[in-house]
């Protein structure tokens, strides 16, 4: 092989490395951007997910919406938030009330019962939502105090 022939495989090897390189750094720099994108949703959903357990346990605490809707609610929020949460002993009661009456049906399988079976599980919410009132209302309370200290260590 001539000097040439090394000389210009030389230079189109360089250029190759370079495009290469160049095409690398881009897709890093994508990588990088989706990760931020990425990392700004999850915050965004964090957030929204906060905002959404505040206006339940203020409706919750204000009486406003059913108990055992509210328990789902919060526990599965605070399951988003952070899964340790939703475990917490303070907030427990929530996962309680939710472990008790998971089994009642809802939105379609509810309307497919009959109006006694439906009256049969009404009635079995309401007992379990009687015997658990205050132990839910508790954990809500918990759950505003836990916010408001959240709230006041963020300013």
């Amino acid at each position: 092989m001539n000097l040439t022939a090394a000389v210009l495989l030389f230079g189109a090897g360089i250029i190759i490395i370079v495009g290469l390189a160049a095409y690398a750094l881009m897709l890093r720099k994508e990588v990088k951007r989706r990760e931020t994108f990425r990392l700004e949703e999850e915050q965004r959903a964090q957030q929204n997910s906060l905002e959404n357990l505040d206006y339940i346990i203020d409706a919750l605490l204000q009486e406003q919406v059913n108990i055992t809707e509210a328990s789902w609610r919060c526990k599965v929020l605070l399951e988003i938030i952070d899964p340790s949460l939703a475990e917490c002993k303070e907030f427990g009661a929530f996962a309680t009330l939710h472990d008790r009456t998971r089994h009642l049906k809802t939105h379609s399988e509810r309307n497919k019962l009959t109006p006694r079976e439906r009256m049969r599980e009404d009635k079995e919410r309401l007992t379990v939502e009687d015997e658990m009132r205050n132990d839910v209302m508790a954990a809500a309370k918990e759950v505003a105090a836990w916010r408001a200290k959240e709230k006041n260590t963020l300013h």
